[in-house]
C-alpha cells in the first residue's frame, strides 16, 4: 500500500462534472489500496474573479486582506470535493492550509514555507479518512492567513508529501505531462517520459508552466518523484525524478520560451568600484528578483547595466533605478517590454561541446537577434524580440531533433 499525494489544478475542477470526475478517481485509487492525501486548487478563474471583486470596490488592496479573500477559493473546492467523495461512499475531511499544518513567513502574497505540522492529516489518515487540504495558503508565524503565490497548490502539495514521507506526488492538470516545447508553439512536440529535476527547474525557471519553481525546489531538496498527469485522459505522464546517471542523457530534452519579462537598462554608470553593489543592494531589499544581469564593457570610465524582471515587478524595478540614477550619476533608466526569453535545457548538454554554437547559428539562419545571454550548465537562454520568440523556438526545436 502506497501513501499518494493528488493535487487538482483550477481547470480539474473547474465544476461540479469535474469534480465529481476528480472524487470518482480518488476513489478508484482507494479501491486499489492505496491511501491518499488530496490537495485542491480553486475552482476554474475563482481567483481571478476575487481580485475583480477586490478591484472593484478599493483601489487599496491591503496585503493581509487580499490574502483573507483569495483564501476563499480554495476553501470551496475543497468542501465540495469531500461532499462528492461523500456520495461515492468514501469517508473525506476539509483541512484549510493552517489546519493542516502550513506554517509560513509573515510574507503576505507569496509567502515560504517554513514548517509541515500535519499532525492532523496523519490522524485522519490511520482513521481511514482521506484529508483534503486546500492548497495555495498556510498560517504565518504571527498567526495571519498567508498564501504561497503562483503555483502555490503545487507546492502545498510537494511539501505535504515530503512531511509526511508519501511514495509520491501527484500533479493533476489540463496538459498531459511535460513536453519538449509548447505544443501550442510547436505541434510536433512530444511529451517527456522522465525528466531530472534540475531539467525540471531549468524549465519551470524559463517559461514551463506545466509545475511550480518552488515545487520544484522543494521536490529535489526532499527527494519527493512527482508524477505530472492529466486530469482529463488519466493516462501516464511525466515521471520528475532524480537523474539517472546510468542512461545516456539527451543532449537538449526541451526549448522553453517565456514572453513575461522585461529589460531595464541604466545608461551612463560610473565605471567604479560599489557602483553596481548600489544599484542590486537596492533591488534586493526591495524584494525585486532579477533574472539576466549584462554590464558593457566601459567607455570613457561610462558603462551600461541591463537586467531583466518579471513585467510583475517591472514598476518596483523602475522606480529603485530611477530613485537610485541622480545618486550614482547615471545618465537615464530605459526600459524595454517587447522582449521574450527563449531557452533550451538538457542534461546532456554539460558533456556535449557545440550546443551554444548550434544555437546561435539557428536563430542567426531566421535572422533573429540576440539581446542577452545567460547560461547554466544545463541551459542556455537568449533574450530576443517578443515578436520573434515563437520562431525562434520552432526552428530550435527542429534543430535539435525534438520533434516526435
Amino acid at each position: 500500500m502506497a501513501l499518494i499525494v493528488q493535487k487538482f489544478g483550477g481547470t480539474s475542477v473547474a465544476d461540479a462534472g469535474r469534480i465529481r470526475e476528480v472524487a470518482g478517481h480518488i476513489a478508484w485509487t482507494r479501491q486499489n489500496g492505496d491511501e491518499v492525501v488530496v490537495v485542491v486548487s480553486a475552482m476554474g478563474k475563482t481567483t481571478d474573479e476575487l481580485v475583480r471583486m477586490a478591484e472593484d470596490v478599493s483601489s487599496v488592496m491591503p496585503a493581509r486582506e487580499l490574502d483573507m479573500l483569495l483564501t476563499a477559493g480554495e476553501r470551496i473546492t475543497m468542501s465540495l470535493l469531500c461532499m462528492a467523495l461523500a456520495e461515492l461512499g468514501v469517508e473525506a475531511e476539509s483541512f484549510t492550509g493552517s489546519q493542516a499544518g502550513i506554517i509560513t513567513d509573515t510574507t503576505h502574497t507569496k509567502a515560504k514555507i517554513v514548517e509541515v505540522r500535519a499532525t492532523r492529516l496523519t490522524e485522519a489518515l490511520s482513521r481511514g479518512v482521506v484529508p483534503v487540504v486546500a492548497g495555495f495558503q498556510g498560517v504565518s508565524t504571527t498567526r495571519d492567513i498567508t498564501t504561497l503565490g503562483r503555483g502555490g497548490s503545487d507546492t502545498t502539495a510537494v511539501a505535504l508529501a515530503a512531511a509526511l514521507a508519501a511514495d509520491r506526488c501527484e500533479i493533476y492538470t489540463d496538459v498531459s505531462g511535460v513536453f519538449t516545447a509548447d505544443p501550442r508553439v510547436v505541434p510536433s512536440a512530444r511529451r517527456l517520459r522522465q525528466v531530472s529535476f534540475e531539467e525540471m527547474l531549468e524549465i519551470a525557471a524559463t517559461g514551463g508552466r506545466v509545475l511550480a519553481l518552488r515545487s520544484v525546489e522543494f521536490a529535489r531538496n526532499h527527494h519527493v518523484p512527482v508524477h505530472v498527469r492529466s486530469s482529463f485522459t488519466w493516462e501516464p505522464g511525466t515521471w520528475v525524478t532524480e537523474e539517472d546517471l546510468s542512461m545516456e542523457q539527451p543532449i537538449v530534452s526541451a526549448v522553453t520560451s517565456d514572453v513575461s519579462g522585461a529589460k531595464v537598462t541604466i545608461t551612463g554608470v560610473p565605471d567604479r568600484p560599489g557602483v553596481a553593489a548600489v544599484v542590486f543592494r537596492a533591488l534586493a531589499d526591495n524584494a525585486v528578483n532579477l533574472d539576466m544581469i549584462v554590464q558593457n564593457t566601459s567607455v570613457e570610465g561610462m558603462t551600461d547595466i541591463s537586467f531583466t524582471v518579471g513585467r510583475t515587478e517591472l514598476g518596483a524595478a523602475r522606480a529603485v533605478a530611477e530613485s537610485l540614477a541622480a545618486e550614482i550619476g547615471a545618465r537615464e533608466v530605459l526600459v524595454d517590454e517587447g522582449i521574450a526569453q527563449v531557452s533550451i535545457v538538457g542534461a546532456g548538454m554539460k558533456t556535449h561541446p557545440g550546443v551554444t554554437a548550434m544555437m546561435f547559428e539557428t536563430l542567426a539562419k531566421q535572422n533573429i537577434n540576440i539581446e542577452m545571454i545567460s547560461t547554466s550548465p544545463i541551459r542556455i537562454s537568449c533574450v530576443v524580440r517578443a515578436s520573434s520568440v515563437d520562431d525562434a523556438v520552432r526552428s530550435l526545436h527542429e534543430a535539435f531533433g525534438l520533434g516526435g
